[in-house]
């Protein structure tokens, strides 16, 4: 069979994540409320009508339906069809990143797995060990299946391990990439509790890092906190200006970390790059 266009193909990955956004809006709604995320099937929150198949199609019900429930009109919120198109695009930007590759499966769980907990942490301030615990094992796993040329040559180049095998190579580094990103947001959140006597950050924040750090491995792990940081404070100092107080406030780090990681996983290594360049 002729090999298809890589547009066709990125037609159908952009297709099946606005479905996979579709079913990350119910792990948004329920996950939190410990709700099953299968039982019962999609309904509207108001009145409970049971949600028909053509009332159910990722953004275009949204729009056909004007952004209302069919049965009782109530207005839906329009981050349903947002993470419905985020993820679609988010699959598509991995496809152009990995091709149609192991790696691409890879990076679209991961992706999967940081979606939810943005917006879970925007609405909930929380951040559900149901995603964060099943996250570090499954990115631990992918990272087995598909390694990542950065994590093994760092690993290597640190320890000298030139002669074991792949996946060996692969936990190890994984593993240090997870105490790298979870430790960090532990020790510091140990520091600011000691100093300041009150919790500063969550410790959802420090096991969204393990599983982030054990993907992405070490390096990337700290550019996500840094970059994490640097957005946190921004926004931290513009709200503050905005509201003319200069009080102390209170800001789900999770939201920041997130996107972080998202920017690490496509533009971390150039990242590196640029900041390397301004010593040399």
């Amino acid at each position: 069979m002729e090999h298809l266009p890589s547009y066709f193909e990125g037609f159908w990955i952009f297709i099946f994540g606005l479905i996979i956004g579709s079913f990350l809006n119910v792990v948004i709604h329920r996950v939190p409320r410990r709700e099953s995320i299968v039982f019962p099937d999609s309904h509207c929150p108001e009145c409970n009508t049971r949600i028909r198949a053509y009332d159910n199609i990722p953004v275009l019900s949204y729009l056909i339906l004007r952004g209302r429930c069919r049965s009782c009109g109530v207005q839906i919120s329009p981050v349903y069809p947002a993470v419905e198109l985020l993820v679609g695009v988010l699959y598509l930007l991995v496809f152009f990143k990995d091709g149609l590759s192991v790696a691409l499966v890879a990076d679209i769980i991961f992706v999967s797995l940081i979606v939810p907990l943005i917006f879970i942490d925007l609405r909930h301030k929380l951040l559900p060990n149901a995603i964060t615990y099943p996250g570090l094992v499954a990115v631990l796993i992918l990272r087995v299946i598909a390694p990542e040329a950065l994590i093994i040559n760092t690993t290597r180049a640190l320890f000298g391990l030139q002669t074991w095998p792949v996946w060996w190579v692969a936990l190890l580094g994984s593993g240090l990439g997870a105490i790298a990103g979870g430790g960090t947001l532990w020790l510091i959140r140990e520091v600011y509790y000691r100093y300041r006597h009150i919790e500063g950050m969550g410790l959802g924040d420090v096991k969204m890092m393990l599983m982030v750090g054990a993907f992405l491995g070490w390096q990337m792990a700290l550019v996500t906190i840094f970059v994490a940081s640097l957005a946190g404070s921004l926004i931290g100092i513009l709200a503050m200006w905005l509201r003319g107080s200069t009080m102390r406030m209170e800001l789900q780090f999770g939201v920041f970390l997130g996107p972080a990681s998202i920017i690490a996983l496509f533009a971390g290594e150039e990242l590196i790059r640029r900041y390397a360049s301004l010593y040399r």
